[in-house]
């Protein structure tokens, strides 16, 4: 071939397979790379801790109603002791709110006891209560990634 025909041929075909064989490996090489590499960084999802702070006790005298809108949760205070109930209703997740005989599901209407048992609409289960506890400062701290018992609340000591 001459110089002429080359010019007005452009890339052989020799040289074009040549130049995709070329890329090819230097494309897998570096995905091999970055593969490797990868495996250095771990694969983990950070969540918001389920533990925190309410406050101290005397910020809960008796009869204390108070919701923590941060974390859709009631805390309630009386003669026995304080506890916390979810705002999340079970049917859908929507944020329930208190009425004159317990709580509320504006989106579909679940209703619930005072309690958080279910006295109608189509939630399948209770408002979970949550877990509470007393910090060496004094502070009160809820678990909201711990369940415990309906009735079961923190007595002050």
């Amino acid at each position: 071939m001459s110089s002429e025909t080359l010019d007005k041929e452009g890339v052989t075909r020799r040289d074009f397979l040549g130049l995709a064989a070329f890329g090819a490996a230097i494309f897998s090489a570096l995905s091999v790379i970055a593969g490797t590499l990868r495996i250095f960084k771990p694969n983990v999802h950070y969540e918001e801790s389920k533990k925190f702070k309410i406050g101290k006790p005397e910020n809960f005298p008796e009869g204390t109603v108070r919701k923590i809108d941060e974390r859709n949760l009631f805390i309630f205070s009386d003669s026995d002791g304080i506890y916390a109930i979810t705002a999340v209703c079970q049917h859908l997740g929507c944020i329930v709110y208190t009425t004159e005989w317990g709580f509320q599901c504006p989106c579909h209407g679940s209703k619930y006891d005072k309690e958080g048992n279910v006295i109608g609409g189509p939630a399948p289960r209770g408002l979970p209560w949550f877990e509470i506890t007393q910090n060496v400062d004094g502070t009160l701290v809820v678990n909201a990634g711990k369940e415990v018992p309906k009735g079961t609340k923190y007595i002050f000591a």
